[in-house]
């Protein structure tokens, strides 16, 4: 077959997926329904339907914000990680090795110690805060006398991780137990706080982002030339760097700063769909945004329903699943690109 069938039945097999998981997320619950009735639900309110009965409250109210949120989350996280994996030309390179989950973590537990003062509301902004300021020391750091050393950011990156963690630490060594409980929770990833002022937040940065990411494929197919390469091509290569970082790093500090620390999306999706559709980002960007939403709704079907009525944190689930998937394409002799090769 050729790549743009392959590509074309990818997009189609994907789509069903998608709306499959997404009908099962809807579906299961403590109280589950049939498939056929969440879609007639789903429809009347998409025509304005007005129905208060119980079963439309759970759905509409409870589990579809939460369907979204596990959306725009995945679908972001996935996209910094084809982003950043492009930029670095490193296969391992993934949000949180870059310091911008460590900065948001920071950030939120900072937000979580000093609630009396700020409203929980405000929790995101603290974890937005934090990624930007890690990402811009990175930044600074790296771009001394004027040159942006890319190979330096990653390895600050990574020590900037190192440094928020321990700051965690001193936090919750002063912590008491309910501040303590609440951030050692949220930093195993959590989906529970889709309100409507986080969509409201999340979303149109997220999607603006994402779109933003899929203006700048054309650079990122040339830099896998390299650099001497990409300019040979026309690239503005510092200027359009130092873009696409900070793009990348809205993404993941946006979706870190509301949703907590989600491992492995950013580094696994990206991989899993180059297997199957190769390594235009024309076609990357956008694949892995619905991929990366789509795994990311189906863990947290698995959180939520696997000890129902108790919850498991979204980023284990990701993590065992994501891991798992990771190590499963190396042993199989499926995944060479993955490890660099």
């Amino acid at each position: 077959m050729k790549k743009e069938g392959r590509t074309a039945a990818f997009f189609a097999a994907l789509a069903g997926l998608t709306v499959a998981v997404l009908v099962l997320a809807l579906s299961l619950g403590d109280v589950s329904y049939s498939p056929v009735r969440v879609c007639r639900l789903l429809v009347s309110a998409l025509f304005g339907a007005e129905d208060t009965s119980l079963e439309a409250v759970i759905l509409l109210r409870l589990r579809l914000p939460r369907v979204i949120l596990g959306l725009i989350v995945g679908g972001g996280l996935a996209v910094s990680g084809v982003i950043f994996q492009g930029l670095f030309r490193n296969p391992l390179v993934e949000p949180y090795t870059l310091g911008v989950s460590g900065g948001a973590a920071l950030g939120v537990s900072l937000g979580f110690i000093v609630g009396p003062i700020f409203p929980r509301f405000a929790l995101p902004l603290f974890g937005f805060a934090g990624a930007w300021l890690a990402v811009s020391l990175a930044y600074a750091i790296a771009r001394r006398r004027r040159i942006l050393r890319i190979p330096y950011l990653l390895l600050i990156g990574v020590m900037i991780s190192f440094v928020s963690s321990s700051l965690i630490m001193l936090l919750l060594s002063v912590a008491d137990l309910h501040r303590f409980r609440a951030v050692i929770y949220w930093t195993m990833g959590s989906l529970d706080a889709a309100d409507p002022g986080v969509l409201v937040f999340a979303v149109p940065v997220i999607v603006f982002g994402s779109a933003a990411a899929l203006t700048r494929a054309w650079t990122l197919n040339a830099l896998e030339l390299g650099e001497e390469g990409a300019i040979g091509l026309g690239v503005r290569l510092r200027r359009d760097q130092r873009r696409l970082f900070f793009l990348g790093s809205l993404l993941a500090g946006t979706a870190v700063s509301v949703a907590g620390v989600i491992g492995f999306v950013g580094l696994v999706v990206p991989h899993v769909v180059r297997l199957f559709i190769g390594n235009d980002h024309r076609a990357t960007i956008p694949a892995s945004f619905i991929a990366g939403g789509t795994f990311l709704v189906f863990c947290d079907l698995i959180a939520r329903t696997a000890r129902a009525p108790a919850e498991l944190p979204v980023g284990v689930v990701s993590g065992i699943l994501g891991g798992g998937l990771f190590i499963y394409f190396l042993a199989s002799g499926r995944g060479r690109g993955l490890s660099g090769q």
